[in-house]
């Protein structure tokens, strides 16, 4: 997968939820080095087997060739992808002022709307070829990665991609959940002041819920109810996703944790597609 697009328009987002489907990612690669960094990444043993690439404004004066750099990536016997995402003019000036990131064209001492005015004129070649344009404009960070899941993962017939999210109560529960999970009845790490500061990736706050009993027996029926029903949900046929919630409070300690330790269950049960995202942290 070549990912390409808009300054702003979601492509990082894109890239992470690629390399949660385990896709060995890369962003910003040189285009004219596509074909040797193909050819080297798939000539080792034990090879990846699905790559995502992020190519574009950084790259402007490589570009024009890239068409050329596809057909060798072709040649290697892959069948290379160019996802192209987008947004319109508006909603990247409003994103640039939410955030305050500075636009990769800024260094010219372009004003942002000529920055982002100029990066359509040079990306034009590559949405012209691309094989998917995706419009953001309407989807806030969760859709988009939802998008990506739903559109471009890569697995076998029936696939049921999965993704677990966390978030915090106190900013409503996510629209587009089929599983919610509350949290809030097991211990709490907010109220240790050595793990305030973690969340529940930090090895802290892990081994801390870790050695509750409560929690280990939360974690042991969620599993066993996923196991029992996910199935089902995959065998039926008609799903293709499917988001498990986890809330807590605050969004960071417990709904991280269990997001994170369900996951890793769920690989370990053999589904190929598993992505989690934390609301709060991400």
């Amino acid at each position: 997968m070549i990912v390409s697009g808009m300054s702003g328009s979601g492509k990082s987002v894109a890239l992470n939820t690629f390399e949660d489907l385990d896709f060995y990612c890369v962003d910003n690669l040189p285009a004219e080095l596509l074909p040797q960094f193909v050819q080297s990444v798939t000539g080792q043993p034990n090879a990846p087997e699905k790559l995502a690439v992020g190519i574009d404004v950084r790259n402007r004066r490589d570009l024009a060739n890239l068409p050329e750099w596809l057909s060798a990536v072709g040649g290697l016997g892959l069948d290379p992808q160019l996802v192209f995402f987008d947004a319109s003019d508006g909603v990247l000036l409003k994103r640039y002022a939410d955030t305050r990131r500075r636009h990769p064209l800024s260094t010219l001492g372009l004003p942002l709307v000529d920055a982002i005015a100029l990066e359509r004129q040079v990306l034009r070649p590559l949405r012209q070829i691309a094989d998917a344009i995706v419009d953001t404009s309407d989807m806030n960070v969760h859709k988009l990665r939802r998008h990506v899941i739903t559109e471009f993962a890569i697995g076998g017939d029936a696939t049921v991609s999965l993704l677990f999210e966390s978030f915090a109560y106190r900013r409503g529960v996510p629209s587009d959940a089929d599983f919610v999970l509350d949290a809030r009845a097991l211990p709490n790490p907010h109220w240790d002041p050595t793990l305030r500061p973690l969340s529940g990736r930090d090895a802290g706050v892990r081994e801390y819920l870790d050695a509750d009993p409560d929690v280990a027996l939360f974690v042991k029926q969620v599993a066993g109810f996923l196991d029992m029903w996910l199935p089902k949900l995959k065998s039926e046929g008609s799903r293709s996703y499917v988001t498990i919630a986890f809330g807590c409070t605050g969004g960071r300690h417990r709904s991280v944790y269990l997001a994170e330790r369900l996951a890793e269950h769920a690989r370990q049960q053999g589904w190929e597609e598993v992505a989690v995202h934390h609301r709060e942290l991400d």
